[in-house]
């Protein structure tokens, strides 16, 4: 399958943003093949949204840009060069928050800065700029079973930026949550992204969310990747193209 585009999206000046590509990549595992002959680029600093109906291969096409699933055929690259294996330049963001339940909120931001090699007076500044930045700031000392799914989910966002990837990898991080609360963390993650340059890859199931959050969609399903139109908003401005999109699931 090949993702061709329906036309080239406005991408954001970003140098610190990574581009990264498939090139007639071969997914899933051996004896199970789940994409076959995807091509797919992603330019630095664009936030790239990917639905399909389940069971079509989307998480797997996160895991395997990440490097934690190398790909049966093809070649999978970051700014040219290949994805041999995960990289702290390039942040995973799970459903499940996946925080550390023995560390407290600013100690579980801390870690992704340890592992950047921080002294502990960074790591204490940057991942307190980052809780503040998150609307946490007042929750440093908690723990992660005190909080609230939102402010979970809040917690691993702040833990992902705050090293400063320059790609960040997002499965479905709110698929769990109220619809409110999703709508807030949509809010959020717009805000907080603005400025730091990164290239974003985010899978959902929600036609609603890939439009206002990506500037492009691609439809694993109908093998296309398309613009979505901007400003953005959560009006009836992408109607046409939301129903486009709920045809090829």
């Amino acid at each position: 399958m090949s993702l061709t585009d329906v036309a080239t999206a406005p991408v954001a000046a970003a140098p610190r943003g990574a581009r990264l590509a498939l090139r007639a990549v071969r997914l899933g595992h051996r004896g199970n093949v789940v994409l076959d002959e995807v091509d797919l680029t992603v330019e630095e600093g664009e936030v790239l949204t990917v639905v399909g109906p389940s069971g079509c291969g989307k998480s797997t096409l996160l895991r395997t840009l990440a490097g934690l699933l190398p790909p049966l055929a093809g070649a999978v690259e970051q700014d040219g060069s290949p994805v041999a294996g995960p990289d702290a330049d390039r942040a995973l963001v799970f459903q499940d928050d996946a925080l550390l339940p023995w560390r407290t909120v600013r100690a579980n931001v801390e870690l992704s800065l340890a592992i950047r090699g921080h002294t502990r007076a960074e790591r204490r500044q940057i991942a307190g700029e980052w809780l503040e930045r998150v609307g946490l700031d007042g929750h440093a000392h908690k723990f992660p079973h005190q909080l609230s799914g939102g402010q979970r989910q809040r917690v691993q966002l702040a833990r992902a930026l705050a090293a400063r990837p320059r790609a960040v990898l997002m499965d479905e991080p709110f698929g769990a949550l109220d619809a409110q609360t999703r709508a807030e963390m949509q809010d959020l993650l717009v805000d907080v992204l603005a400025g730091t340059g990164a290239t974003v890859v985010f899978v959902t199931h929600d036609v609603d969310e890939a439009l206002f959050l990506g500037d492009r969609v691609a439809l694993l399903g109908a093998a296309q990747v398309v613009p979505v139109p901007r400003p953005r908003d959560r009006g009836a401005s992408c109607a046409g193209l939301r129903q486009q999109i709920i045809n090829s699931l």
